[in-house]
């Protein structure tokens, strides 16, 4: 190209940071609040959005210059098999807060599903999804 470099921009043309997206993260977990929920456990499914710039990552191809998936994953299926809270928002919260000290992201959603819920009528899923971002 003549010699000449070409500019690249970080992010999307809109300004808007990349994303790194990881769904149905499953574990056995005791959230709830009725007794039988914390004793017996259910499965619960998490997705995660990671909001970050992939420009260096992309461009150097090097792992430690964006958020590592599996470490993820590992993280987040060891909140939700830990300790236990009486609701999903608690659960999503905390593994929110923890993303956010562990990967270096602008800002992480966390959707928490609740397939097996203790409803009394017939329903698909029950989910709550949070947005947290670095101050």
């Amino acid at each position: 190209m003549n010699g000449q470099s070409v500019p690249v921009r970080t992010g999307s043309p809109s300004g808007h940071l990349d994303t790194v997206v990881l769904r149905g993260i499953t574990a056995k977990g005791y959230h709830g609040v009725f007794d039988h929920e914390r004793r017996d456990g259910q499965p619960f499914v998490v997705d995660i959005v990671l909001h970050l710039d992939l420009q260096p990552a992309g461009t150097s191809d090097d792992l430690a210059r964006t958020a590592h998936y599996g470490e993820l994953a590992e993280l987040v299926h060891g909140i939700i098999g830990g300790e236990p809270f009486d609701l999903i928002e608690a659960l999503a919260e905390t593994i929110a807060t923890a993303v956010l000290a562990t990967f270096p992201v602008a800002a992480v959603d966390v959707t928490v599903h609740k397939p097996k819920a203790p409803i009394d009528v017939p329903f698909g899923d029950v989910a709550v999804t949070l947005r947290r971002s670095r101050a």
